[in-house]
Order: C-alpha cells, then structure tokens, then sequence
C-alpha cells in the first residue's frame, strides 16, 4: 500500500535561495532555506515555486525535492527549458522565493524488501537523489542514463559513497553508448538475487519499458511521473495520467495520486507521455 498524500502537513512559505550554481549543461542545482518543508518531505514528494513577484510569471512552478544539503536546506534540481526556468537561474543568494510544499505520494520502499535500484533519465535523477538519501545504508545501485556526458549531474556529496553507480550515455561519451533501461536488463538478468525494489523517474517511453522489464522479472516497481501542473493540489485536474483497470481505470491526477505510482496502476497503453 503506498503512504497517502503529504498535502495534510503542507506548508506555504518564503524560502531564501542560499545558492544557485550550474552543475551541467542548462542544469542547476538550487539550495533553498525551508526546514519546515524538507522535515516533513519524504523521498518522491515535490514542491510548487514561485518565479517572481506579482504576476509575471503568474503560475508555480512543480519541481522535485531533490533531497538534502545539511539539515536544513532543500535541495531542487531543474533544466532550463523556458522563460520561467531562465528567470530561476538568474536569481542569487538571499532571494525570497514562494514555496509550497511538500507535496504528493512519494516512493514507499518497504522495510524488509532487499536492493534498491533506481532508475534515471536525464533530469530523473532529481528525486532519486532523494530517495538514496534516504536508504541509510540499505544496498542502492543507481542507473543514469543520458544524452552525453555534458548532461550528467554530478552527485559527489549529494548521495550516499556506498552506493554503485552505473552509468549510459546515448552517444557513448560516459560510460557505454545505448539506453538506461539495456543496463537495468543486464541487471534483472544477472544470476544474483533480484531487487526488493526498483524506482525509476524520467521520460514516459523509457518509464514505459521499465516497468515491462519488472513485470517480467516479478519485481516490484514505482514511478515518479512528470506533468505540467497549474495548482499542484489537484483542484483544476490538469495533470491526470491514464489508470490501469485494476487502479480502477479513468485517470490519475499526477500532483494528488502521484507523481509517485506503482508502476500496475498506470495504463502505459493509453497513456503518451514525452
């Protein structure tokens, strides 16, 4: 049974930018001062910001708590994409930014279900950073996939050394050439003890072959899905993904039932993601 939502403990605050640095290519990594959000949040979970003053740009902005830098700064990983995302990376230390948080269904490793693999494409890596931070030294393998080298996060010092990490590049330039989800097929089909768990975040079409290659190995699988959000509570139902008929088909609203899913409860079928 997955955790509820964590919208009962959301809080609405100003949170001071206490660093805004480029980490890869149109990639930032932003820490913001808001212990109330980051001590309520669990790994998965998601916060809504704001990107200026008065109503320019008008709408929040969803993005991943990307875990952890000491115990009170919030981390949040983005890619510069559009207008919005640019203004965010002009900003500088001691901005006071509109936050609301933490929001969602979060990933749900069970106690007692063996190794964590975690999944990521591209940006994906955000809230896994989290959820590694989380383990406390239970086995993690992470497996990063992405266009080039240029585009790969850095993740000295944000998760735990213990951790392996493998990593795949589309055009060969860090590690071998091919897809995230050709090692995560090396990794089921290995003659070892399968995962407890596999948690995975990036582009639909590859979240869509994840979760065939763990039906197929019988392990358990959870996906953080991405969608564009206007409120991010799930009042103006502007983020659904297709339900699986045994979720009870329809939709799922991607900030209220998600971003996390079990991987059964989305109809990948009908669903047509980026």
């Amino acid at each position: 049974m997955r955790q509820g939502s964590g919208d009962d403990k959301m809080i609405d605050m100003r949170a001071a930018v206490r660093f805004n640095e480029a980490v890869a290519k149109d990639l930032f990594l932003m820490g913001l001062a808001a212990p109330a959000i980051l001590h309520s949040a669990r790994p998965g979970q998601f916060v809504m910001l704001g990107l200026g003053e008065g109503v320019d740009p008008l709408l929040r902005r969803p993005f991943s708590i990307c875990g952890r830098k000491d115990e009170d700064t919030l981390l949040i990983l983005y890619r510069i994409v559009g207008r919005g995302t640019a203004l965010l990376a002009r900003l500088g230390e001691g901005v006071d930014l509109p936050c609301l948080g933490p929001l969602g269904r979060g990933f749900n490793p069970p106690e007692d279900g063996g190794a964590v693999v975690a999944v990521a494409g591209g940006i994906g890596i955000a809230p896994l950073v989290s959820l590694m931070q989380s383990l406390n030294r239970r086995p993690c393998e992470c497996l990063i996939g992405c266009r080039t080298a240029a585009e790969l996060v850095p993740l000295d010092g944000l998760v735990p050394p213990d951790g392996v990490i493998r990593v795949i590049t589309d055009d060969g330039s860090s590690g071998r050439r091919g897809l995230v989800t050709d090692l995560l097929e090396e990794r089921l089909g290995r003659k070892e003890k399968p995962p407890g768990l596999i948690c995975a975040c990036g582009p639909q079409p590859m979240l869509r072959e994840v979760a065939r290659l763990a039906a197929e190995a019988h392990v358990s699988c959870q996906v953080s899905l991405e969608a564009r959000m206007a409120c991010g509570v799930g009042a103006c139902q502007g983020c659904v993904v297709a339900a699986s008929a045994g979720a009870g088909g329809g939709y799922l609203r991607v900030c209220r039932e998600g971003p996390v899913f079990d991987a059964e409860e989305v109809d990948w079928g009908r669903s047509h993601g980026r």
